[in-house]
C-alpha cells in the first residue's frame, strides 16, 4: 500500500510539472473494468508443478483530459488465485489462495486523431498470509482507437515495463528486478444517449522477474476484458 501511495503522489508531481497551468476545465471518464485471466508460471531450478486456476480480476477506470492533448488514465485491477502446487518428491499437493493486484497511471499524449503515446509508472504485487511480493516502476507505451462505423471503435495498446521489488517471506528478504510487455486489442460501442462506452476484447501481459542469484520466474497472463465506462465535463 506504501508503493502504491507513492506511485500516485510521484505521478501526480510529475503531471502538475508538465501540464499547461491554464487548464480551466476537463472532461472526466469513470467506469469498472474486469479481466478474466490465466497464468502461465515457470520457475527456473523448481522441480514442483506449479499451475494457476484462471481467475477474474476487477477494479476502477479513471481518466481526465486536460485537453485535446494530454489526459491522464488510471487503472486499478484486484483479484484472487488459486495456486495449486505438486511436490515433486513426495506428490503431496497443496492449493493456497494469492491475492494479485495490478495498477497503472499515465500520462497520455496524443500525436494523432488515431494514436497516442503514454508513460507512467506501474504496480504489481501478488501476496499470500506468509509471502509479499512486491514492485513498482516505470513503463511506456503507445496506443491507437480506430473508428470502424458508426459508434463502433478499435481500441488497442501496447507498452513496456521495467520495475523493482522484494520479496518478503517469514522475514526473509529477497530484491528483484522486473521486466515485460503489456498489449491489448477490444472493440468499443460509444452509447451517445448514456454518454456511455462498452468495449469488449483480450489482454495479454508478460513479465520476468531477475534475482540475483539467477533464480528466474516468468509469468504470461492472457485472457477477456470486458469494461464500462461513463464520461462527463467538469
Amino acid at each position: 500500500m506504501k508503493k502504491l501511495i507513492l506511485l500516485t503522489a510521484i505521478s501526480f508531481i510529475w503531471l502538475t510539472a508538465l501540464l499547461p497551468l491554464n487548464v480551466s476545465a476537463a472532461d472526466i471518464t469513470v467506469g469498472a473494468t474486469t479481466w478474466y485471466s490465466w497464468w502461465d508460471f515457470d520457475q527456473s531450478g523448481n522441480t514442483n508443478n506449479t499451475e494457476f486456476d484462471s481467475a477474474l480480476l476487477y477494479g476502477p477506470a479513471l481518466s481526465v483530459k486536460f485537453n485535446e492533448d494530454y489526459n491522464m488514465t488510471f487503472v486499478f485491477l484486484y483479484g484472487n488465485f488459486d495456486m495449486n502446487e505438486t511436490d515433486s518428491g513426495t506428490g503431496t499437493e497443496t492449493t493456497r489462495e494469492l491475492t494479485r493486484t495490478d495498477s497503472d497511471l499515465a500520462l497520455n499524449y496524443r500525436l494523432s486523431s488515431y494514436f497516442k503515446i503514454f508513460a507512467g509508472a506501474k504496480y504489481m504485487s501478488y501476496k499470500m498470509p506468509d509471502f509479499d511480493h512486491s514492485s513498482i516502476g516505470p513503463g511506456a507505451g503507445i496506443s491507437f482507437v480506430v473508428p470502424v462505423g458508426g459508434d463502433f471503435f478499435i481500441l488497442g495498446n501496447i507498452s513496456g515495463l521495467y520495475l523493482w521489488g522484494r520479496d518478503d517471506q517469514n522475514d526473509e528478504k529477497d530484491n528483484y528486478k522486473e521486466y515485460g510487455a503489456n498489449s491489448s486489442l477490444s472493440i468499443a460501442y460509444y452509447i451517445a444517449s448514456a454518454s456511455t462506452t462498452i468495449s469488449l476484447g483480450g489482454r495479454y501481459q508478460y513479465f520476468k522477474t531477475d534475482y540475483p542469484d539467477n533464480n528466474d520466474i516468468t509469468h504470461q497472463f492472457y485472457g477477456a476484458t470486458l469494461s464500462a465506462n461513463y464520461s462527463f465535463s467538469i
